[in-house]
């Protein structure tokens, strides 16, 4: 082929189309670098997924993002300073716990008055946080190879009320995962490190805070936020990826489905895809693929078995997302917060609800309250036996029990969406899985993999693991004599 492509990236996700923002920002050669996304699906934007309809805007998969610096820059970059928007962040988030909603304690004082807690248990985590920590040990332990499940963890170190009323449904909220499974070092990383630095978790955490970086001078061009606020977009979180493919221009291909990657004695590779205009080839110096690890599984199994059989193991569970609309009048009282969310074990089987219209503005008409639930996960696989009938009346149902007046009318259901396989579980062994990934790779020069099953399931560490991707791919290109 005569018209070689430097970096070709197969998903116009979030994470692909930061990394390939960021190559061309990066770059600074002459002539600029050849990039090329394709995106099997005909839009762009992976997960995320902003839909409007009769004055109701809602999200269906990704629903708000951490401004962590790397995605306000890369909103700021594309245009779209103007049009963030940020939820206050002094709104309480809740637990339903034996019939009641519980403000999640945010401070010391707040969770010294804190009635999610027993008193024992309060001082369980005081002083398991402190230090006063058993180490790790057991047969069990011993069989998962010394590694610890987020369960072990967090009962080791803060005891079982916090573990069961606290970590369990944040861990359900965000993974729709099991503590049981779920890797502590793989899922919560930061926090195991300050436990193993400073034989505590307070300890750790002053130990990690000295250690801690100076801040980079501030960017006036880049909004300030504060600790704990949200963020989305007026229009919704699809304005980002819309506004780096609008960027992008003809670099970015829709409907091309990759088929087969293949290897050349030129050290490039042969991309085969289908397209709407037929079978195409692309060759490229350097290969992206941001796919889920299943379908990155598929691509390598001939050019890599040891990365495929890793890739294959990690799991991705089913979950809906269910968004629903109730007139206010339907409401207990004003809801207030960011949402809820629910442990196992309260007879509930939805996960958690966020109280959408409450979070940003212009998200329902006047008199209308719009709820985004999220139900099954890794301990719930038979939702996906469920039609969506069935699904919105099991939500409906919880609802009626936690946030609406006795017998209210059947909402308006706005979206009903089941994520076959939704999101990467870190389960245990995840750490040693990439381990083996990276190790595979080394016979593949000029591939990469950047996803969300790789640096973190939040949309700022997608964008944070695009940018770091580009360097890579950006020193390796010129190493190579690009």
């Amino acid at each position: 082929m005569t018209n070689i492509v430097d970096t070709l990236i197969v998903g116009a996700g979030i994470s692909g189309l930061s990394l390939a923002h960021a190559l061309q920002k990066q770059c600074k050669t002459a002539p600029p670098l050849k990039i090329l996304v394709a995106e099997s699906r005909g839009r762009v934007g992976g997960n995320i997924t902003t839909q409007t309809d009769g004055g109701f805007l809602w999200e269906e998969g990704p629903n708000s993002f951490m401004p962590t610096p790397e995605l306000m820059k890369l909103a700021v970059d594309v245009g779209l300073k103007q049009e963030l928007i940020f939820a206050d962040r002094k709104l309480p988030r809740y637990i339903y716990w034996q019939g009641k909603l519980q403000p999640v304690p945010m401070t010391p004082q707040a969770m010294i008055q804190s009635q999610l807690l027993s008193f024992p248990g309060k001082l369980r985590a005081l002083f398991g946080a402190l230090g006063f920590v058993g180490p790790a040990m057991g047969s069990q332990l011993s069989q998962q190879g010394g590694e610890e499940t987020v369960s072990q963890f967090f009962r080791r170190h803060l005891g079982t009320e916090v573990m069961q009323r606290l970590v369990e449904p944040f861990v359900s909220g965000v993974y729709a995962g099991d503590p049981q499974q779920l890797s502590a070092a793989a899922a919560f990383g930061r926090v195991t490190q300050m436990a193993d630095v400073g034989g505590g978790l307070v300890a750790g955490a002053l130990l990690s805070a000295r250690k801690r970086p100076k801040k980079l001078p501030v960017d006036p061009n880049i909004p300030q936020t504060k600790p704990g606020e949200l963020g989305s977009f007026k229009q919704g979180l699809k304005a980002l990826p819309e506004a780096i493919a609008a960027q992008l221009g003809d670099r970015l291909k829709l409907n091309w489905h990759l088929t087969r990657l293949q290897r050349t004695e030129r050290q490039t590779y042969i991309a085969e895809f289908a397209t709407p205009d037929g079978q195409q080839q692309v060759e490229a110096r350097t290969v992206v693929l941001t796919t889920p690890a299943y379908i990155t599984a598929e691509l390598l199994a001939p050019l890599q078995p040891e990365v495929s059989s890793a890739l294959q193991a990690v799991t991705y569970p089913t979950v809906a997302c269910v968004v629903l609309a109730y007139p206010l009048s339907d409401v207990k009282g004003k809801l207030v917060g960011f949402g809820n969310l629910i442990p196992r074990g309260q007879g509930i089987r939805t996960l958690g609800t966020i109280w959408t219209s409450s979070l940003f503005p212009d998200r329902a008409p006047a008199g209308w309250q719009t709820l985004s639930n999220y139900i099954g996960g890794a301990t719930d696989s038979d939702i996906a036996n469920l039609d969506p009938e069935q699904i919105v009346g099991e939500v409906h149902r919880d609802l009626s029990r936690m946030l609406l007046k006795p017998l209210v009318a059947q909402p308006k259901v706005l979206a009903v969406n089941l994520w076959k396989r939704a999101i990467p579980q870190y389960n245990l062994g995840h750490i040693q899985r990439l381990q083996q990934v990276e190790n595979g790779l080394k016979s593949l020069p000029g591939v990469y993999l950047c996803s969300n099953y790789v640096g973190g399931i939040a949309l700022g560490d997608c964008v944070r693991w695009g940018f770091e991707r580009a360097i890579e791919v950006s020193e390796y290109l010129q190493e190579t004599g690009r």
